[in-house]
């Protein structure tokens, strides 16, 4: 893809998945909701999280996303590392539940999100390299 369809591709709404390590060392992937601001990826996520606990030991990850089923197949890959921010978890909740619901889910998500911000990190995702495809 050229930088603006990539940048296009990564603004548009899409289910992620998230890959990093278990202490094993085997991978891992969970889907996830993410945003792109042309620098990092960020992903919302419980501060007690299991993958919050294996990123502070090994901040190794890949980010995919992919066109769904039916549609021509491209796709981009960010590999990078993952600083854990406290700051900036509620914005972040709010653009994401209104990217991913309509309105009236929206709303609730954030009330409800929002009732105890401290216990939401944001993983914010530097690549090191971004790969795609199609």
């Amino acid at each position: 893809m050229s930088a603006p369809e990539l940048e296009t591709f990564l603004n548009e709404t899409r289910i992620a998945k998230l890959a990093y390590l278990l202490p094993s060392g085997a991978p891992t992937i969970v889907p996830v909701w993410f945003e792109w601001d042309g620098a990092i990826a960020r992903v919302l996520t419980a501060r007690d999280s299991p993958k919050v606990k294996r990123l502070r030991a090994d901040n190794r990850v890949a980010l995919a996303v992919e066109e769904p089923v039916g549609m021509p197949e491209r796709g981009v890959t960010i590999e990078g590392t993952v600083t854990i921010s406290n700051d900036g978890a509620v914005p972040l909740i709010e653009r994401l539940a209104r990217r991913y619901y309509g309105p009236a889910k929206a709303a609730e998500t954030i009330e409800s999100w929002t009732a105890d911000p401290s216990m939401w990190v944001v993983l914010e995702i530097a690549p090191v390299r971004i790969r795609s495809g199609g």
